[in-house]
């Protein structure tokens, strides 16, 4: 169903054919994710191009028809009239398209498709979050931070996960005010930002959890729950990006710490990490059923320390918090 919107849309926008290089993007259309340099080409149906590495493994797990793949000098002769690629395309590839550059544009078919996600790719979600949650409980703080993140994305990875889905972060102590902190070779110390996801079937998971031991802490902390839960009581269907996100920035400004809120309340994700849409009150948008997104705020205070808590949410009538963690762990250092 979803290959034949995508056609659709095309048609819609007056594409004869487009040429795919993410692999993302071919494992959405054909259910195979690539090893290796591949391309699908869509004209009235799609068709995979896979060299030998993949060739087995395509035909064995590919949903729609593969082929041996041709040199990119060659791939002009299979493509026709109007053709689209992705925005992501290096320029470079795109010369080697068509001898006429002004024939190419690009589509925004599969951002738009990919915003909402079908039951199996909720399920994929849904077991990639499973894996991450009971990860967590492994957890070695007893060291530095890289030692913490590599014990976690272990668990994670014999317990199913392909790979992490983004580098896990854990940022302690005055280096957790900073919301994508690199970890580091540092002793572990309190609080504890932990961000970390693992891949199912290449979806991702998105999870941020805070650990703290002060009052100091525990009171940015339940300032940092409860602008979350004012985010989450609003996401539905129809709903404005910039609700959501307003939501919970009012919580926080209202306790006076609104300029240490610096990033947006939220995010989609699936195959990618960052998805559209983009949980802000500068995006324009609103909700749309079976999306899901994040919904992370949190208050960075620079020199002192920072909390974010982060949960998956599938957009619905009745919205479900898909993960089911607790907000608050215990931990020992």
């Amino acid at each position: 169903m979803k290959n034949e919107e995508i056609i659709n849309q095309l048609k819609d926008e007056n594409i004869d054919s487009m040429f795919v290089y993410s692999p993302e993007n071919i494992k959405y259309i054909s259910g195979f994710y690539p090893s290796s340099f591949a391309y699908l080409i869509i004209q009235d149906e799609p068709i995979l191009y896979v060299n030998s590495i993949d060739k087995e493994s395509a035909e064995e797990n590919s949903l729609i028809e593969t082929k041996d793949i041709v040199k990119l000098s060659e791939v002009k002769e299979l493509l026709n009239g109007v053709i689209a690629v992705e925005s992501s395309l290096e320029f470079d590839l795109v010369k080697r398209l068509s001898d006429d550059i002004s024939s190419i544009r690009t589509s925004n078919v599969f951002v738009d498709k990919r915003k909402t996600k079908t039951k199996e790719e909720i399920t994929n979600i849904k077991n990639s979050i499973g894996i991450a949650e009971n990860a967590i409980k492994e957890i070695d703080f007893s060291s530095t931070e890289k030692f913490a993140a590599a014990s976690l994305e272990f668990d994670m990875t014999i317990n199913g996960s392909i790979k992490p889905a983004f580098d896990t972060i854990v940022a302690s102590g005055k280096r957790s005010s900073s919301p994508h902190s690199e970890t580091s070779m540092n002793r572990v110390e309190t609080p504890i930002v932990v961000d970390w996801g693992a891949k199912y079937d290449y979806y991702c998971s998105d999870i941020t959890r805070t650990f703290i031991d002060s009052e100091r802490q525990e009171e940015i902390w339940n300032i940092v729950l409860e602008a979350q839960k004012a985010a989450i009581n609003t996401i539905s269907p129809g709903v404005s990006y910039a609700e959501v996100d307003n939501a919970a920035r009012d919580v926080i400004s209202e306790y006076g710490y609104g300029e240490y809120f610096i990033h947006s309340t939220g995010h989609g994700f699936g195959l990618d990490i960052h998805e559209d849409p983009v949980i802000s009150n500068k995006v324009e948008g609103i909700l749309e059923e079976n999306m899901v997104i994040t919904a992370e705020p949190g208050i960075y205070i620079p020199g002192e320390f920072g909390v974010r808590i982060e949960d998956d949410i599938l957009v619905k009538k009745n919205s479900q918090v898909l993960t089911s963690l607790d907000k608050k762990l215990d931990f020992t250092l």
